[in-house]
């Protein structure tokens, strides 16, 4: 798996880096096909202060792309917010691929 954490207008710390790589431990816990994930974090000046601190990552996994976003006064909550969707959508693409079907039941004669 290909990581990249970069920052907008914000220095990406080494506390920062591991807390998002941790919390994306639980997307590979769940689905370990994740092939490139790019996190940029972003704090932007003119928006309000509730949501200044942004979070955003791209995934490609194996049969297609996901992106999720989230907005925080914090940015420690805004990667929980982002973890809490990616995970949502990784189970759900995960649910898809797996063969619920069941095969014809046998004739018995």
């Amino acid at each position: 798996m290909n990581l990249t954490i970069s920052g907008h207008h914000l220095e990406v710390t080494p506390a920062l880096r591991s807390y998002v790589t941790t919390k994306l431990d639980r997307i590979i816990r769940h689905f370990d096909q994740v092939v490139d994930v790019k996190v940029l974090l972003t704090v932007e000046k003119q928006k309000e202060k509730e949501r200044r601190q942004r979070a955003e990552c791209n995934i490609h996994v194996k049969g297609s792309d996901m992106f999720a976003e989230s907005s925080h006064e914090d940015l420690y909550a805004a990667v929980d917010e982002l973890v809490d969707k990616l995970d949502r959508q990784v189970v759900r693409h995960k649910d898809r691929l797996q063969d619920h079907h069941h095969g014809a039941p046998k004739r018995l004669m």
